[in-house]
């Protein structure tokens, strides 16, 4: 049914009428003149709305144009949107179809506004950025990337992480890497470039959105490791013990831990702490073993057997690239037996030989080489003490005329003492887990693994050790336990 305002037909509806339109009037059509007329609606609430559109004829048919529902349109601009299509119909321009072009061209504007914006953030993509997604997709390191994040957040990124990858210039990484090697850290400058020429090679093989940022290529590659190495830095570490340091370690660890664990209640301030027990373990370990310092802190007490006399190092844990990586079995001389069994009394309880505090996982990797460098402070070149890190010289040996020692130093001071005993260089590098030099078809048809040879070696090793350190080795025993 069709009606009109009480004006009459032709006439114009009021706002006044319209909110007295009842809902009995549902699907009525009220006209408005000059083609435009509403259909009344009722919401299930009993809501009144009024929806209006404009008829014109176009090729010859009725054709309808929208223009708007009343209350949520006001009469004013519906019957302003049916003026324009009036004026666009007399133009020759279907008022639809006009619509539907002004939606297109709006969604065009929306979509090159979207596209303009994700173009300017991948032109402002950062190293951050890249980092962010290098170090999950990029790059699979053995502990996790633990490590490798580690430099970046705290040795890189705070520097460089901010630039746009697009403005990052050479200088911008020798500037990270100068402060680092001029305080003498050269090998820890030598990693961080590592590291960055890692993550921008994986950057240009990755292609989009990473390469065309590199509009001058790889800024890294124009760093060499000669360049950021002093002439007089010697990278390789010749440093062996001799028979007297060794036996003057043993001394040091033992005074220093009698003197404060026999301190008075209250005067243990006045003494410095020694170093940890399991760490003074680790020490002579890692001596009369020739191990690494990262298999010995990794080692799980189901690979310790104390009755065989043996010691398994899983490949997982052996330094080195994987394809070459192999298990080592190690032959328990009765001195580092001792030493084990002193460990276990410590930590047997855990399933770690060097437990974490949380007793879930190992020690960090760096902790023992941590605690032993902090008591060689001379050498250390450090502009302040460090918070909360041990800073004396309790560990300085021969009065310090030799130089600083390290953990990975007991390493080759136990090779070379094998070597003093005849034991052979071949012998040797097995017993160091040293992948065998040779052709690949050598290495396929000959497998002996020189058991025999090998335990023999560790034995008189051992020997060795316990000569030098004649009357300590029970003392040293006696405070491990």
């Amino acid at each position: 049914m069709t009606r009109y305002p009480k004006s009459g037909k032709g006439q114009r509806w009021t706002t006044i009428e319209l909110r007295a339109v009842p809902p009995a009037w549902k699907g009525d059509t009220l006209s408005d003149g000059e083609g435009l007329s509403g259909e009344v609606r009722v919401t299930t609430t009993g809501a009144v709305s009024i929806r209006f559109k404009y008829a014109f004829r176009w090729e010859g048919k009725v054709r309808w144009y929208q223009c708007g529902t009343w209350p949520t349109t006001s009469l004013a601009e519906i019957r302003q949107k049916r003026d324009s299509a009036q004026n666009l119909v007399r133009d020759g321009v279907n008022p639809s179809d006009h619509t539907r072009a002004e939606r297109h061209e709006r969604q065009k504007a929306v979509e090159k506004s979207i596209a303009e914006a994700e173009q300017a953030r991948i032109e402002n993509l950062s190293v951050q950025n890249l980092f962010d997604v290098w170090i999950v997709d990029g790059v699979n390191r053995k502990d996790g990337n633990k490590e490798l994040r580690r430099i970046f957040e705290r040795d890189i990124l705070p520097s460089i992480g901010g630039v746009p990858l697009r403005a990052l210039k050479t200088r911008n990484i020798r500037d990270t890497l100068r402060p680092v090697r001029e305080a003498g850290h050269v090998r820890k400058a030598q990693i961080m470039l590592l590291g960055i020429k890692q993550m921008f090679a994986w950057a240009e093989k990755e292609g989009k959105p990473w390469r065309p940022l590199l509009a001058d290529g790889n800024p890294a590659d124009r760093i060499t490791e000669e360049q950021i190495t002093p002439n007089d830095y010697e990278e390789e570490r010749d440093r062996v013990l001799s028979a007297a340091e060794v036996k003057e370690l043993a001394n040091i660890l033992e005074r220093t831990t009698t003197e404060y664990e026999n301190a008075p209640a209250g005067t243990k301030y006045q003494h410095e702490r020694p170093l940890k027990k399991e760490s003074q373990i680790a020490v002579w370990l890692c001596l009369g073993t020739i191990c690494r310092i990262g298999e010995l802190l990794m080692a799980e007490w189901e690979h310790v057997d104390l009755s065989a006399g043996t010691w398994f190092i899983p490949k997982e844990n052996v330094k080195g690239r994987r394809k070459k990586k192999q298990d080592q079995l190690v032959y328990l001389s009765p001195f580092t037996l001792r030493q084990f069994k002193a460990l276990h009394t410590l930590t047997g309880d855990t399933s770690w030989c060097f437990p974490s505090r949380d007793e879930e996982g190992h020690i960090s990797l760096s902790s023992v080489s941590k605690q032993v460098g902090d008591r060689q402070e001379r050498f250390m070149q450090r502009s302040k003490p460090l918070q909360r890190r041990k800073n004396n010289d309790t560990l300085v040996l021969a009065d310090g005329k030799n130089g600083v020692w390290t953990i990975h130093d007991l390493r080759r001071t136990g090779a070379t003492m094998m070597q003093e005993l005849g034991i052979s260089p071949d012998v040797i590098d097995r017993c160091q887990n040293h992948v065998m030099p040779g052709s690949k078809t050598r290495r396929s048809y000959l497998h002996y693994d020189f058991a025999k040879e090998k335990r023999d070696a560790w034995m008189r090793l051992g020997d060795r050790i316990d000569t030098i350190l004649a009357d300590n080795v029970t003392v040293i025993e006696r405070r491990a336990g």
